[in-house]
C-alpha cells in the first residue's frame, strides 16, 4: 500500500513509469490496437492491459505521476484519423483536456499518420492496452524531467 497514489494505478503500470527515463516513450493504445504486435519491438515486451479504463482516465492516472517532456518536438502525439490528419476524434479532444493543464511550457500535442504511429510505437519503452472503444484513440506520451 502506497500514499498518495490512485488506487486504480497497477502494480506493472507503476512500476514501468518508474524505471522509464527523460525522453522514453508510453503508447496508450485503444482496444482494436496491434498491441502485442507492437509491444514485441519495445522495452517491456508484455503489453500492460488496464480493461474498464477508456484513454483520457489512463492517461490521466500516467500524468498524475509522470511529467511530460518539452526538449523535443512533442510532448505527445496522437494517432491520426485516416485521411483525415487535422481533425481531432472525441477521445482526442478529451485527452487534449486532460493534458493541456498538465503540459509543461513549451510542450506540443503533435500526431502522426497511422501507419507512422505503428512504427513509432514498436520503439516505445512499454505499450498499455485500455479499453478505450473510439477509433484512433492512440496516444504516444514522451517522458519529461522533474526539476
Amino acid at each position: 500500500m502506497l500514499i498518495g497514489i490512485d488506487s486504480r494505478m497497477t502494480p506493472e503500470l507503476l512500476y514501468t513509469l518508474s524505471r522509464m527515463g527523460h525522453g522514453d516513450e508510453i503508447v496508450i493504445a485503444d482496444r482494436n490496437y496491434p498491441a502485442t504486435w507492437s509491444a514485441g519491438g519495445c522495452l517491456v515486451k508484455e503489453v500492460i492491459q488496464y480493461p474498464g479504463h477508456d484513454a483520457p482516465t489512463v492517461i490521466d492516472l500516467i500524468t498524475q505521476l509522470m511529467p511530460l517532456d518539452n526538449f523535443h518536438t512533442h510532448s505527445v502525439l496522437r494517432m491520426e484519423i485516416d485521411n483525415e490528419p487535422d481533425t481531432m476524434s472525441d477521445a482526442h479532444k478529451e485527452v487534449w483536456g486532460v493534458l493541456k493543464p498538465r503540459l509543461p511550457e513549451g510542450g506540443i500535442l503533435s500526431s502522426l499518420e497511422r501507419q507512422a504511429f505503428y512504427r513509432r510505437a514498436g520503439g516505445s519503452f512499454a505499450v498499455v492496452q485500455c479499453s478505450e472503444d473510439r477509433p484512433f484513440g492512440c496516444f504516444i506520451l514522451r517522458k519529461g524531467v522533474v526539476f
